[in-house]
């Protein structure tokens, strides 16, 4: 949404052939026009030409007098278009705007009617970001150029890189060549048998960043590179254990979460880092250079006599010292040549060097904290800004973190911290979102995280506060996601597909021989419409008004549509039979009283298919079928699924939840009644070493009404993850 907008007489027809003017000698001006051209043929299929001389219904103009950095003019009569601004960036967001205008509906391929107004326009953040992780799994050059097109389209200008991390260091460091032979490259972690897991990695050559860079500097974006440091280092240490603290060489990791391996603090380590800052640097001319910070559990540091030999030299009490005496020297180096250290809030433990600059993920205490000290700060807060969360509890999203951030989350977060004194406020920078790839393998499942949440951030990073209006941003969206599928981007529709549910539940269903199915989508928009005979929705079928009463059997298929007739999203079906009632999937169950099924997990790591997916509580291997019908039902078939327990989780180890086994490998415990209610199954698991990791285990089951479920795993914790994948009742 732009800052100011003013209405005027008359329209001006953009169609193909249409000629845009760029001085030959402005290479900021030349290179907007050009991307326009680009972005304006993919995303309405018009081909537009640049000239250098001469008439033209499109102009781009320097003009000093541009208020702000970044920002620009842009002006339509029915004589022409103008777009003026002092510096290259604010060129090429007036293009970008311009694009938005000339793509305004569903209408490819034909001339646009742009009414005539005068834009001024520029951002309310100077960092406007998004960070994607290619350390835990490896991104393809061409999917990150994909990205950075996409950021530019909607004026994002920064692009965080995490680059290196326990489960791969992922940027060619030429004097250390084996953080790349080695580093880049993990063995899967596997739920059962002797074979190590496949072997995932990659790794950017240093042109291959340089090419990057450029490619990205085009666009307005500026590329930060982060190396995690003290921890999350264990790719480090499996490349050169000299610079770890223990003396061992670990593997890559292939397990997910926080490790305990750290760098060393002795002199080599120390030059070691900084000669990695000194290439770094030469392919990234970022004025930030992220150094982590985060998530360093200080054991090693806390029993190695060399480490706390070290500390008394310095004069350093504790391990949060020490690690801010390791920031500030480097945060020192970096301030030699000419950047800026960044790193994750935890840098604030031990106090802040002075030379850093803080990005808050633990909420926003220590940006409030860094800012009253007087250090810039980058907003970044999970999980409401962490891109890796679901969008909704459907059981279609696919694998991520179990808190759902939608749209509206997104768009609601105000990055001026509350409490924050006035006369501070000039340090905040902005806010990014961050998405940690865990689980996301492919470009498909990258794009289905980002967007369009991303769009969201960019309203909120650039325009003014008293502009936001979710409402209005959702118009605004709709031809952006028009933009994404023309753009070839696997934006999510989740949020905007339909979900049923059931009033009084199954059980009632079952019982009345009629269920009562409430239709909606999480976003609220367009008119739902819907089918009972097995077709597929249209803008002519029967608009939804009210629940539907049905007879259990019959499939309601249904999806939202625009005022223009277009579905916002793809048709979804909810099958009424009596089996289907009777069925769960892991997505519908729940975590057993006093605790929560914090992620949804694919069945290996490095799964590249949308599924199957399992909701799991990390810390206990028990789920409920809430308010099973037991009275429709005379038996059960649960389908179990073996996954492998890769999970770093330091100190929270303490918070695992062991069940007795009572047989070599553990079982499976079915009650009824909730998870002290009767035992109606016990079922021995089998060897994981030889097994199948997919296994059916079935058994009677009767009662009156509805009842909880309780499903319980006993397997040992030093073994694989169970997980169940359905409960399907058996119908009496």
């Amino acid at each position: 949404m732009p800052a100011e907008v003013q209405p005027a007489r008359g329209a001006l027809t953009i169609g193909d052939g249409a000629t845009i003017l760029a001085d030959a000698s402005d290479t900021g001006a030349v290179t907007a026009a050009r991307l326009l051209v680009a972005r304006v043929r993919t995303e309405r299929g018009l081909t537009l030409q640049t000239v250098d001389r001469g008439k033209s219904a499109i102009r781009f103009v320097r003009d000093a007098a541009t208020p702000k950095a970044e920002g620009y003019t842009l002006t339509v009569t029915p004589g022409g278009i103008t777009i003026a601004a002092k510096d290259d960036a604010g060129l090429l967001y007036g293009a970008m705007t311009l694009s938005q205008l000339l793509s305004p509906d569903a209408a490819f391929g034909k001339p646009v009617r742009v009414a005539a107004v005068t834009i001024r326009d520029a951002p309310r953040f100077v960092w406007r970001g998004y960070m994607l992780d290619v350390a835990r799994h490896f991104h393809s050059l061409e999917s990150i150029r994909t990205i950075i097109d996409a950021m530019a389209a909607i004026k994002l200008n920064t692009l965080h890189l995490h680059l290196t991390d326990d489960q791969g260091w992922r940027v060619e460091i030429k004097r250390y060549p084996e953080l790349t032979r080695i580093g880049a490259f993990r063995n899967a972690p596997t739920a059962g048998g002797t074979a190590p897991g496949p072997v995932h990695g990659g790794f950017y050559t240093q042109d291959e960043l340089r090419t990057l860079v450029g490619y990205a500097q085009e666009r307005g974006i500026t590329i930060v590179p982060e190396i995690d440091l003290p921890g999350h280092a264990q790719a480090v240490v499996a490349s050169y254990p000299q610079y770890g603290v223990m003396g061992d060489r670990p593997p890559v990791s292939g397990d997910w979460g926080v490790n305990p391996y750290l760098f060393n603090v002795d002199e080599p380590s120390m030059t070691f880092v900084e000669n990695v800052l000194d290439e770094l640097m030469a392919v990234f001319p970022s004025t930030f250079i992220h150094l982590g910070g985060d998530e360093a559990v200080k054991d090693q540091w806390r029993l190695s006599p060399a480490i706390q030999a070290r500390m008394a030299a310095l004069g350093i009490k504790t391990e949060n010292g020490l690690q801010s005496w390791f920031i500030d020297r480097l945060g020192n180096y970096l301030a030699k040549h000419g950047r800026r250290l960044i790193g994750w809030d935890e840098i604030l433990e031990g106090g802040l060097p002075p030379s850093a600059s803080v990005m808050s993920w633990r909420g926003e205490k220590g940006a409030v904290d860094a800012a009253t000290q007087g250090h810039d700060v980058v907003l970044a807060p999970a999980p409401t800004l962490y891109f890796d969360s679901l969008q909704t509890p459907r059981a279609d999203e696919p694998a991520g973190r179990r808190y759902f951030v939608g749209l509206k989350d997104v768009y609601a977060y105000e990055p001026m911290p509350a409490g924050l004194a006035p006369d501070k406020a000039k340090h905040i920078l902005g806010a990014e979102a961050p998405l940690f790839a865990e689980y996301m393998v492919t470009p498909r499942q990258v794009q289905h995280a980002t967007f369009p949440r991303l769009a969201a951030i960019a309203e909120v990073t650039w325009s003014p506060r008293e502009k936001r209006d979710f409402a209005g941003f959702l118009t605004r969206l709709d031809p952006q996601r028009l933009r994404y599928a023309r753009s070839g981007i696997a934006a999510a529709d989740t949020e905007y597909a339909v979900g049923y549910a059931i009033d009084g539940g199954a059980g009632k269903a079952l019982r009345d021989g009629k269920a009562r199915v409430t239709l909606a989508t999480q976003i609220g928009q367009g008119r739902i419409r819907y089918t009972l005979d097995g077709s597929a929705p249209t803008a002519r079928s029967r608009a939804y008004a009210a629940p539907l009463s049905v007879k259990p059997g019959v499939t309601i298929r249904a999806a939202a549509f625009t005022a223009d007739g277009r579905a916002t999203a793809a048709p979804r079906a909810f099958d009424t039979g009596r089996q289907a009632l009777l069925t769960r999937s892991s997505t519908e169950l729940t975590a057993c009283p006093k605790g929560r099924a914090g992620l949804r997990a694919p069945v290996t790591p490095e799964a590249t298919e949308w599924g199957p997916v399992f909701d799991i509580n990390l810390f206990d291997g028990c789920s409920l079928y809430p308010a099973a019908p037991l009275d429709q039902a005379s038996g059960f078939t649960i389908d179990v699924q073996r996954l492998p327990r890769h999970y770093g989780l330091a100190h929270e180890v303490t918070a695992l939840v062991s069940h007795y086994n009572v047989s070599r490998f553990g079982e499976l415990v079915v009650r009824s009644g909730g998870c002290d209610g009767t035992v109606v199954g016990l079922f021995p698991l089998p060897d994981p070493a030889t097994a199948p990791a997919r296994m059916t285990y079935s058994g009677k089951l009767g009662g009156k009404g509805d009842a909880d479920l309780c499903m319980v795993f006993t397997a040992p914790l030093a073994g694989p993850f169970y997980a169940v994948a359905t409960v399907a009742l058996t119908p009496k």
